[in-house]
């Protein structure tokens, strides 16, 4: 996804790092609609990966078949760890979506990151870190599927 935002510059995206719960799933579990939007952005070029502690250990089995590379992180150092890997895939071109205290790095480094203030809540910090913040997963996914509302949200 290439796009010019005015006022705000140029955004060249290929890769979206997302957290798991909170972000894709509630309580573990995936929306309806999450997987078909996530294989619309599979199928429409971008790398898709899912970093997560997962708290609910059921991220794999909702992950199955979903064209997507999943990383389960151990330890306290969990954010640190998400921000290393946005540091690895290259930040200037990758997207990350999160809504927790481990994702605030992430958001921040990333050349755009989205937090989603749903369900599960989102650290204030980590709001604050975003440069967009929408109300639910579909709305971070349809900003991918729909890129001129990203436009809208960022213009100067």
């Amino acid at each position: 996804m290439e796009i010019s935002i005015p006022g705000w510059g140029e955004l060249a995206i290929s890769r979206i790092v997302f957290d798991f719960n909170g972000t894709l799933a509630v309580d573990g579990h995936l929306g309806p609609d999450t997987r078909q939007k996530l294989e619309g952005l599979a199928g429409g070029g971008f790398a898709i990966y899912v970093l997560t502690a997962d708290t609910f250990g059921l991220v794999r089995s909702e992950m199955a078949g979903l064209p997507v590379t999943v990383e389960i992180l151990t330890g306290d150092a969990t954010g640190t760890a998400k921000a290393e890997f946005i540091r690895r895939l290259g930040p200037e071109h990758t997207a990350a979506v999160g809504n927790g205290r481990n994702d605030e790095a992430m958001l921040r480094l990333a050349a755009l990151g989205i937090a989603i203030l749903g369900r599960e809540g989102c650290y204030p910090s980590t709001l604050a870190a975003a440069d967009v913040v929408v109300a639910g997963i579909g709305d971070a996914l349809d900003l991918f599927l729909h890129p001129r509302r990203l436009v809208a949200t960022l213009r100067g």
